[in-house]
């Protein structure tokens, strides 16, 4: 898989509340920024297989 450039602006404080928080973690804030970001996408897509298989199965 190849990989892209993604250019954020973000407030000050913003920054520094990343920073911390991957600081907590070891991370830097891009690592830490990804890492949240693809949790939040498997989240959405698990959410998704979940409402489908419910609808397959009649449960909703």
């Amino acid at each position: 898989m190849g990989t892209s450039v993604l250019s954020l602006r973000i407030d000050h404080e913003l920054l520094e509340r990343l920073r911390d928080h991957a600081a907590k973690r070891g991370m830097s804030v891009q690592d830490y920024v990804v890492r949240t970001l693809i949790r939040d996408d498997f989240d959405e897509r698990f959410q998704s297989a979940v409402e489908e298989t419910e609808k397959f199965y009649g449960l909703t």
